[in-house]
Protein backbone atom coordinates (compact mmCIF):
# COMPACT_ATOMS: atom_id res chain seq x y z
CA UNK A 1 0.00 0.00 0.00
CA UNK A 2 2.89 2.35 0.76
CA UNK A 3 4.33 1.85 -2.72
CA UNK A 4 0.94 2.55 -4.32
CA UNK A 5 0.48 5.79 -2.35
CA UNK A 6 4.03 6.94 -3.08
CA UNK A 7 3.64 6.48 -6.85
CA UNK A 8 0.16 8.04 -6.82
CA UNK A 9 1.39 11.11 -4.90
CA UNK A 10 4.35 11.40 -7.25
CA UNK A 11 2.01 11.38 -10.27
CA UNK A 12 -0.13 14.15 -8.78
CA UNK A 13 2.90 16.23 -7.82
CA UNK A 14 4.44 15.74 -11.27
CA UNK A 15 1.59 17.26 -13.26
CA UNK A 16 0.94 19.95 -10.63
CA UNK A 17 4.47 21.28 -11.21
CA UNK A 18 3.66 22.08 -14.83
CA UNK A 19 0.05 23.30 -14.60
CA UNK A 20 0.41 25.51 -17.67
CA UNK A 21 1.14 22.46 -19.79
CA UNK A 22 -1.15 19.95 -18.08
CA UNK A 23 -4.21 22.05 -17.17
CA UNK A 24 -4.10 25.55 -18.69
CA UNK A 25 -3.24 24.51 -22.26
CA UNK A 26 -6.07 21.90 -22.49
CA UNK A 27 -8.42 24.45 -20.93
CA UNK A 28 -7.57 27.01 -23.62
CA UNK A 29 -8.16 24.40 -26.33
CA UNK A 30 -11.58 23.48 -24.89
CA UNK A 31 -12.46 27.17 -24.51
CA UNK A 32 -11.70 27.81 -28.19
CA UNK A 33 -13.65 24.72 -29.32
CA UNK A 34 -16.66 25.87 -27.31
CA UNK A 35 -16.39 29.46 -28.49
CA UNK A 36 -15.95 28.67 -32.19
CA UNK A 37 -18.09 25.56 -32.64
CA UNK A 38 -20.55 25.80 -29.76
CA UNK A 39 -21.31 29.52 -29.64
CA UNK A 40 -20.33 31.00 -33.00
CA UNK A 41 -21.51 28.12 -35.21
CA UNK A 42 -23.88 26.39 -32.82
CA UNK A 43 -26.76 28.72 -33.63
CA UNK A 44 -26.70 27.49 -37.23
CA UNK A 45 -26.88 23.82 -36.23
CA UNK A 46 -30.18 22.02 -35.78
CA UNK A 47 -31.10 20.58 -32.40
CA UNK A 48 -30.34 16.90 -31.83
CA UNK A 49 -32.91 14.90 -29.84
CA UNK A 50 -34.22 18.11 -28.36
CA UNK A 51 -30.88 19.54 -27.16
CA UNK A 52 -28.95 22.47 -28.58
CA UNK A 53 -25.69 21.93 -30.41
CA UNK A 54 -23.73 23.64 -27.63
CA UNK A 55 -25.08 21.26 -24.98
CA UNK A 56 -24.49 18.33 -27.38
CA UNK A 57 -20.87 19.45 -27.82
CA UNK A 58 -19.93 19.87 -24.15
CA UNK A 59 -19.92 16.15 -23.11
CA UNK A 60 -17.96 15.25 -26.25
CA UNK A 61 -15.29 17.84 -25.45
CA UNK A 62 -15.21 16.66 -21.84
CA UNK A 63 -14.53 13.09 -22.92
CA UNK A 64 -11.96 14.20 -25.51
CA UNK A 65 -10.11 16.21 -22.86
CA UNK A 66 -10.33 13.34 -20.38
CA UNK A 67 -8.93 10.62 -22.62
CA UNK A 68 -6.19 12.82 -24.13
CA UNK A 69 -4.93 14.00 -20.76
CA UNK A 70 -5.23 10.59 -19.12
CA UNK A 71 -3.18 9.03 -21.91
CA UNK A 72 -0.60 11.82 -21.88
CA UNK A 73 -0.21 11.72 -18.10
CA UNK A 74 0.75 8.06 -17.75
CA UNK A 75 2.68 7.83 -21.03
CA UNK A 76 4.71 10.99 -20.41
CA UNK A 77 5.46 9.87 -16.84
CA UNK A 78 6.95 6.58 -18.05
CA UNK A 79 8.75 8.09 -21.02
CA UNK A 80 10.34 10.84 -18.93
CA UNK A 81 11.37 8.22 -16.35
CA UNK A 82 12.93 6.14 -19.14
CA UNK A 83 14.82 9.18 -20.37
CA UNK A 84 16.16 10.04 -16.91
CA UNK A 85 16.81 6.41 -15.93
CA UNK A 86 14.41 6.51 -12.96
CA UNK A 87 12.15 3.83 -14.44
CA UNK A 88 14.76 1.14 -13.81
CA UNK A 89 14.27 1.74 -10.06
CA UNK A 90 10.71 0.41 -10.31
CA UNK A 91 12.07 -2.99 -11.32
CA UNK A 92 13.86 -3.41 -7.97
CA UNK A 93 11.46 -1.37 -5.79
CA UNK A 94 9.18 -3.30 -3.37
CA UNK A 95 6.02 -2.56 -5.38
CA UNK A 96 3.86 -4.93 -7.39
CA UNK A 97 2.81 -4.49 -10.99
CA UNK A 98 -0.76 -4.03 -9.78
CA UNK A 99 0.26 -1.12 -7.54
CA UNK A 100 2.18 0.56 -10.37
CA UNK A 101 -0.73 0.24 -12.81
CA UNK A 102 -3.40 1.46 -10.42
CA UNK A 103 -1.31 4.33 -9.02
CA UNK A 104 -0.40 5.66 -12.47
CA UNK A 105 -3.91 5.12 -13.83
CA UNK A 106 -5.58 6.90 -10.93
CA UNK A 107 -3.11 9.76 -11.29
CA UNK A 108 -4.20 9.94 -14.93
CA UNK A 109 -7.86 10.00 -13.86
CA UNK A 110 -7.21 12.96 -11.56
CA UNK A 111 -5.53 15.00 -14.28
CA UNK A 112 -8.03 14.05 -16.98
CA UNK A 113 -11.04 14.64 -14.73
CA UNK A 114 -9.73 18.06 -13.71
CA UNK A 115 -9.62 19.17 -17.34
CA UNK A 116 -13.02 17.57 -18.04
CA UNK A 117 -14.63 19.37 -15.07
CA UNK A 118 -13.11 22.69 -16.14
CA UNK A 119 -14.50 22.09 -19.65
CA UNK A 120 -17.92 21.39 -18.12
CA UNK A 121 -17.83 24.60 -16.06
CA UNK A 122 -16.75 26.74 -19.01
CA UNK A 123 -19.38 25.11 -21.23
CA UNK A 124 -22.06 25.77 -18.60
CA UNK A 125 -21.09 29.44 -18.50
CA UNK A 126 -21.35 29.61 -22.29
CA UNK A 127 -24.79 27.99 -22.04
CA UNK A 128 -25.87 30.51 -19.44
CA UNK A 129 -24.73 33.33 -21.71
CA UNK A 130 -26.46 31.83 -24.75
CA UNK A 131 -29.59 30.15 -23.32
CA UNK A 132 -29.97 31.72 -19.88
CA UNK A 133 -29.41 28.53 -17.84
CA UNK A 134 -26.54 26.33 -16.68
CA UNK A 135 -26.01 22.79 -17.94
CA UNK A 136 -27.36 20.20 -15.52
CA UNK A 137 -26.40 16.55 -15.09
CA UNK A 138 -29.26 14.17 -15.88
CA UNK A 139 -27.66 10.99 -14.43
CA UNK A 140 -24.79 11.73 -11.99
CA UNK A 141 -23.84 8.07 -11.35
CA UNK A 142 -23.72 7.29 -15.07
CA UNK A 143 -21.58 10.38 -15.61
CA UNK A 144 -19.19 9.34 -12.84
CA UNK A 145 -19.00 5.78 -14.19
CA UNK A 146 -17.97 6.80 -17.70
CA UNK A 147 -15.51 9.43 -16.46
CA UNK A 148 -13.82 6.89 -14.20
CA UNK A 149 -13.76 4.02 -16.71
CA UNK A 150 -12.50 6.24 -19.54
CA UNK A 151 -9.78 7.83 -17.39
CA UNK A 152 -8.55 4.48 -16.08
CA UNK A 153 -8.67 2.84 -19.50
CA UNK A 154 -6.63 5.52 -21.23
CA UNK A 155 -4.25 5.76 -18.32
CA UNK A 156 -3.59 2.04 -18.84
CA UNK A 157 -3.28 2.51 -22.61
CA UNK A 158 -0.65 5.16 -21.90
CA UNK A 159 1.22 2.71 -19.67
CA UNK A 160 1.10 -0.03 -22.31
CA UNK A 161 2.24 2.18 -25.20
CA UNK A 162 5.00 3.89 -23.21
CA UNK A 163 6.53 0.63 -21.96
CA UNK A 164 6.70 -0.77 -25.49
CA UNK A 165 7.86 2.49 -27.10
CA UNK A 166 11.57 2.80 -27.78
CA UNK A 167 11.53 6.38 -29.12
CA UNK A 168 9.54 9.57 -28.62
CA UNK A 169 8.41 9.29 -32.25
CA UNK A 170 6.59 6.02 -31.57
CA UNK A 171 4.64 7.60 -28.73
CA UNK A 172 3.77 10.64 -30.84
CA UNK A 173 2.73 8.40 -33.75
CA UNK A 174 0.19 6.59 -31.55
CA UNK A 175 -1.37 9.89 -30.50
CA UNK A 176 -1.40 11.36 -34.01
CA UNK A 177 -2.42 8.36 -36.10
CA UNK A 178 -4.58 6.29 -33.75
CA UNK A 179 -5.88 8.27 -30.78
CA UNK A 180 -6.67 11.54 -32.56
CA UNK A 181 -8.64 10.03 -35.51
CA UNK A 182 -10.62 7.75 -33.19
CA UNK A 183 -11.48 10.75 -31.02
CA UNK A 184 -12.70 12.93 -33.87
CA UNK A 185 -14.63 10.04 -35.45
CA UNK A 186 -16.22 9.06 -32.15
CA UNK A 187 -19.06 11.58 -32.24
CA UNK A 188 -17.48 14.51 -30.41
CA UNK A 189 -18.66 17.15 -32.86
CA UNK A 190 -21.41 15.42 -34.80
CA UNK A 191 -24.05 12.77 -34.21
CA UNK A 192 -23.49 9.61 -36.22
CA UNK A 193 -27.13 9.91 -37.32
CA UNK A 194 -25.98 12.61 -39.73
CA UNK A 195 -23.42 10.34 -41.36
CA UNK A 196 -23.79 8.13 -44.42
CA UNK A 197 -24.94 4.59 -43.45
CA UNK A 198 -21.51 3.21 -44.38
CA UNK A 199 -19.72 5.61 -42.03
CA UNK A 200 -22.31 4.95 -39.34
CA UNK A 201 -21.31 1.28 -39.51
CA UNK A 202 -17.63 2.20 -39.34
CA UNK A 203 -18.23 4.52 -36.37
CA UNK A 204 -19.96 1.76 -34.42
CA UNK A 205 -16.69 -0.21 -34.46
CA UNK A 206 -14.94 2.73 -32.77
CA UNK A 207 -14.87 2.09 -28.98
CA UNK A 208 -14.61 5.81 -28.27
CA UNK A 209 -18.11 6.26 -29.68
CA UNK A 210 -19.48 4.36 -26.68
CA UNK A 211 -17.47 6.30 -24.10
CA UNK A 212 -18.49 9.64 -25.60
CA UNK A 213 -22.15 8.71 -25.90
CA UNK A 214 -22.16 7.15 -22.44
CA UNK A 215 -21.01 10.43 -20.94
CA UNK A 216 -23.44 12.35 -23.16
CA UNK A 217 -26.28 10.23 -21.81
CA UNK A 218 -25.09 10.82 -18.25
CA UNK A 219 -25.15 14.58 -18.67
CA UNK A 220 -27.93 15.18 -21.20
CA UNK A 221 -30.01 12.01 -21.07
CA UNK A 222 -29.63 11.48 -24.86
CA UNK A 223 -27.33 9.16 -26.78
CA UNK A 224 -26.77 7.73 -30.26
CA UNK A 225 -26.27 4.25 -28.76
CA UNK A 226 -27.88 2.23 -26.00
CA UNK A 227 -26.30 3.26 -22.70
CA UNK A 228 -26.13 -0.34 -21.43
CA UNK A 229 -24.31 -1.37 -24.60
CA UNK A 230 -21.95 1.57 -24.10
CA UNK A 231 -21.31 0.54 -20.50
CA UNK A 232 -20.60 -3.11 -21.33
CA UNK A 233 -18.24 -2.27 -24.21
CA UNK A 234 -16.44 0.28 -22.03
CA UNK A 235 -15.95 -2.28 -19.25
CA UNK A 236 -14.64 -4.85 -21.74
CA UNK A 237 -12.15 -2.27 -23.01
CA UNK A 238 -11.10 -1.47 -19.44
CA UNK A 239 -10.45 -5.14 -18.62
CA UNK A 240 -8.58 -5.71 -21.89
CA UNK A 241 -6.20 -2.78 -21.37
CA UNK A 242 -5.71 -3.65 -17.70
CA UNK A 243 -4.44 -7.07 -18.79
CA UNK A 244 -2.36 -5.45 -21.56
CA UNK A 245 -0.78 -3.08 -19.03
CA UNK A 246 0.23 -6.09 -16.91
CA UNK A 247 1.81 -7.75 -19.95
CA UNK A 248 3.61 -4.51 -20.83
CA UNK A 249 5.17 -4.28 -17.37
CA UNK A 250 6.42 -7.85 -17.60
CA UNK A 251 7.71 -7.74 -21.18
CA UNK A 252 8.19 -4.04 -21.94
CA UNK A 253 11.44 -2.11 -21.64
CA UNK A 254 12.54 -0.45 -18.39
CA UNK A 255 15.91 0.52 -19.87
CA UNK A 256 17.08 4.10 -20.13
CA UNK A 257 16.88 5.73 -23.55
Amino acid sequence: MTGFLTIFQREIARFCKVLVQTIITPFVSSFLYLLIFGVSLGGQMAQHQGVSYLSFLIPGLMMMSLINNSFQNSSSSIVSSKFSGDLEDLRVAPVTDREIIWAMSLGSVVRGSLVAVITYIVGSLFMYYQDGHLLGIAHPLTTLFFLLVAGLTFGMIGISVAFWATTFDQLSAFSAFILLPLTYLGGVFLSIEHLHPFWQSVSKVNPLLYLINGLRFGILGVSDVNVWTAGIISLIGFIFFYVLAHISLKKGSFQRW
